[in-house]
């Protein structure tokens, strides 16, 4: 038995067309089911449904034999023990720091500054402003990071941004964009040598329905 670890909404979406070219369809909505553990039309193909931020653990320790996760959560959660074969290119956006559109971010980065930033990514953050050598203050939240500087509670923000909407229907500006983010492929590496040829026959099944760069 093969388990894929994916997360609802976006992740989950645009993984089914990569399942589909390997030949594995999920046969219930996990919209409509309230099942955690999903059905594929192969036998020896399951998916499970965990949080986004709980695919590296999964995969990591066993609970899963290969996941989908966004590379800010392999940032956050380091990555330990993870093969990771593709970047899916699904799923993108980019992780950025915004402001208050009043708020001079220019004059607050200065080298040797000081700067408090509410997030819930924290190693990202703190490692951004370490290499633009700012002391940083972080404020882990996990509700909607765009009140933080509205209530005075922080500067600037550093999180996830699409379209950009959410921060112009708050008064926020993106001053500054810190990476690409997308989605990869991660590999339990123990399973990867007891079931190699299956793994392997789905990774090269993903890489070839990969759009290229």
């Amino acid at each position: 038995m093969i388990t894929l670890a994916l997360s609802k909404g976006r992740i989950f979406e645009e993984t089914l067309p990569l399942l589909k070219a390997a030949g594995i369809e999920v046969l219930e909505d996990p919209e409509t089911s309230r099942k955690l553990i999903l059905p594929t039309n192969r036998p020896d193909v399951r998916v499970v449904l965990v949080r986004a931020t709980d695919v590296p653990t999964y995969v990591q320790y066993g609970g899963a034999d290969l996941g989908v996760a966004g590379r800010d959560v392999l940032i956050e959660h380091g990555g330990a023990g993870l093969y990771q074969p593709l970047d899916l290119r699904i799923a993108s956006c980019r992780m950025s720091v915004a402001t208050r559109d009043d708020f001079d971010y220019a004059a607050a980065v200065k080298q040797g500054s000081r700067i408090r930033v509410a997030t819930k990514y924290t190693e990202i953050a703190r490692q951004h402003f370490a290499d633009k050598g700012v002391h940083v203050d972080l404020i882990k939240l996990y509700g909607s990071m765009e009140l933080a500087p509205l209530t005075g509670l922080a500067d600037a923000i550093v999180d996830l941004v699409s379209t950009g909407s959410t921060l112009k229907a708050n008064r926020l500006v993106e001053v500054e964009r810190i990476m690409e983010i997308s989605s990869r492929l991660v590999v339990n590496q123990a399973a990867l040598k007891l079931k190699r040829e299956a793994l392997r026959q789905l990774i090269d099944a993903f890489a070839s329905a990969t759009p290229a760069v």
